[in-house]
């Protein structure tokens, strides 16, 4: 146990907050100027969940998944989705050996830590759909054999908007397994003109070192589901749901995994904060980017920031507890 500057045993949380916070700086010096954005990612890999990022291109989607797996300095693989992508492609293929005249499975680049999924809604929705089952169970099934994934596993998924020319919308039952969306944007003026006269963040990235292991984000998030909520942030949370469910706002209300997305988020971010308990504030603060992309808004069709606007709304209604 690490101990204070008086020679006192510090607590637990502490160890936690600065390799958070190790982690988080790490990322910050490649992604500059979204403080947010690098939080809500690291909350997402604490709660064992995935990302979906969806912006347009160019705004260093693909460099945050980058930096994070680096920063970890886990097993990395990138997958271009495209239209003509098959599901062997991702999950693997059985082949036959000459040499011991047997079949033998070989993994395919979805067997890693950290999986960057880019542009995931160019691909068909059959080479989507070969991702559920891993980002679900951390297995996959191929010729009726199920092979575990290795452990942490991380799907960061990017997307372009769909008015963007020859992209597949992802299904709802494909969203809902991602815990987080979220939109980078562009970075502020004065991060842009240092990027530009910086010359890219290429270098920076190549000289990224890891400052965790796998092993102790692994053990970042056990230390996740020790972090108290009480059971009337829990109402909290169910009462926020109900509202999307009843509300005429919605064709389609939060789902109960969409419920414990937000109960493990909330207690990812009250660790991240210092804290062994969450509070109404977190639930606030994570319902955006948890929830949005699980509802379907009767006027906004698929758009991401009409359905962010009606989960605020959504927040707005429902009474905070005392």
């Amino acid at each position: 146990m690490p101990t204070t500057a008086a020679g006192l045993e510090a607590p637990p949380a502490a160890a936690d907050v600065d390799a958070v916070h190790r982690l988080e700086a790490s990322v910050a010096r490649v992604i500059r100027g979204k403080d947010e954005v690098i939080r809500m990612a690291v909350v997402s890999m604490l709660a064992q969940g995935h990302v979906l990022i969806e912006d347009v291109p160019g705004v260093g989607k693909t460099t945050l998944a980058q930096s994070l797996a680096r920063s970890l300095g886990l097993a990395f693989q990138r997958i271009q989705f495209t239209s003509d992508l098959l599901p062997t492609d991702i999950i693997g293929v059985t082949i036959f050996n000459q040499n011991n005249q047997a079949f033998e499975f070989v993994p395919g680049p979805l067997f890693a830590n950290v999986v960057l999924a880019d542009e995931i809604n160019r691909a068909t929705p059959k080479t989507q759909s070969a991702l559920l089952e891993a980002m679900n169970d951390r297995k996959v099934s191929v010729d009726r054999k199920r092979y575990s994934l290795p452990r942490p596993f991380i799907v960061i998924a990017t997307q372009n908007p769909r008015e963007h020319h020859g992209t597949f919308p992802l299904p709802e039952s494909q969203l809902d397994r991602f815990l987080m969306s979220l939109a980078i944007g562009y970075p502020p003026p004065d991060d842009e003109r240092r990027l530009l006269l910086s010359g890219g963040v290429e270098a920076v990235l190549e000289a990224t070192e890891p400052v965790l292991s796998g092993d102790e984000l692994l053990a970042l998030q056990q230390s996740v589901a020790r972090v108290a909520v009480a059971e009337k942030l829990a109402d909290y949370m169910l009462a926020l749901a109900d509202s999307t469910r009843r509300s005429g706002e919605f064709l389609l209300g939060v789902s109960t995994r969409g419920l414990q997305s937000l109960f493990r988020a909330t207690q990812a971010l009250a660790l991240t904060e210092g804290r062994t308990f969450a509070v109404p504030d977190d639930v606030q603060r994570l319902a955006g980017p948890v929830l949005a992309h699980r509802v379907v808004v009767k006027r906004g069709g698929g758009d991401l920031d009409a359905a962010r606007r009606a989960i605020h709304r959504a927040v707005a209604t429902v009474p905070v507890p005392l």
